[in-house]
């Protein structure tokens, strides 16, 4: 599934374009199936028609009607349509499309994808897991600030293809951030996020990372004391991959797994995803406490002295 660096160098040397050559075919997959082009969308899939606020996949078909006047058909094979209904914002058709449209078309190729925000280390990557609000993004822009360059935020897109190992493909989504969030972690503000979301993009104090890697860990974040990283026992892994977010309800409903189908899902999950329980204090005057053990803890599972 990735292609070794080496074949990207000869790739280089032969006239090609050498970053496009170290993608893997899941990039590539997701970077053709998300082409965008205006046209008319219909408001009815599979003979159901979808009213505003709702949406619906229907085998390699997604249809979303956004509340805001926005349509969006995604076809497997032909890309994504978007349809304007009279004056829309661009920021929130923007966010649309990076979010449940782009989640399903994952879903729709056989990717996975989960409520998560990633840093990368040692050529792996650590994520962080939780509900909204839980830090996720203000995490990863604090161990930015000790070094750690961003993967992915709010979205983590998971390759299943290669059966003894799980590869995740690099965030297509920019850092958002609070205004709070920017000054506490030191991240360089952009432009708001708009919509009536009160966040700003943000760019990563340390960078960020645009080639798919292996998953380190994933870890969800409790508020709590004493702040510690401990494992989740098997069981525990098990329980865990039942999310709630809308990124799995848009994977159930593309793959329409049987109860067989689900278990060995999930059981896979569990056994081949190292998690853990990251739990800390939300004070913000602890913050540092918090990041300062994130970060011995990515280092020590590196094999690394911090």
């Amino acid at each position: 599934m990735i292609w070794e660096i080496s074949e990207a160098v000869d790739a280089g040397r032969r006239g090609c374009d050498p970053m496009r050559m170290a993608r893997s075919a899941a990039q590539l997959l997701m970077e053709r199936e998300t082409r965008v082009r205006y046209g008319p969308v219909p408001h009815l899939l599979a003979g159901a028609a979808i009213e505003p606020g709702r949406s619906r996949i229907e085998r390699d078909c997604f249809l979303l009607h956004t509340e805001g006047g926005l349509r969006y058909l995604y076809m497997r094979g032909e890309g994504i349509t978007i349809d304007r209904e009279g004056a829309v914002d661009a920021a929130e058709e923007r966010l649309w499309l990076n979010g449940s449209v782009y989640a399903a078309v994952a879903c729709i190729n056989g990717l996975v994808p989960i409520h998560a925000s990633a840093v990368a280390h040692g050529r792996r990557v650590f994520a962080f897991t939780g509900p909204s609000g839980a830090g996720k993004s203000t995490l990863v822009a604090g161990l930015g600030r000790r070094g750690l360059p961003m993967f992915c935020d709010d979205t983590l897109i998971l390759d299943l293809s290669e059966p003894e190992r799980i590869i995740c493909l690099p965030g297509h989504k920019r850092l958002k951030l609070t205004a709070a969030a920017v000054e506490l972690t030191g991240a360089e503000p952009a432009e708001p996020v708009g919509c009536d979301i009160d966040k700003f993009f943000a760019e990563p104090p340390a960078g960020d990372v645009a080639e798919p890697l292996p998953l380190a860990e994933l870890l969800f974040l409790e508020a709590g004391e004493p702040a510690r990283i401990e494992p989740l026992t098997a069981s525990e892994r098990f329980v865990r991959t039942d999310d709630e977010h809308y990124t799995a309800y848009l994977f159930a409903a593309a793959r329409r797994f049987d109860r067989v189908e689900q278990f060995a899902h999930r059981a896979r999950l569990a056994r081949q995803l190292p998690m853990a329980r990251f739990v800390r204090p939300w004070d913000i005057d602890r913050f540092d406490e918090g990041v300062g053990l994130a970060m011995r803890h990515v280092a020590g599972r590196s094999g690394e002295r911090c």
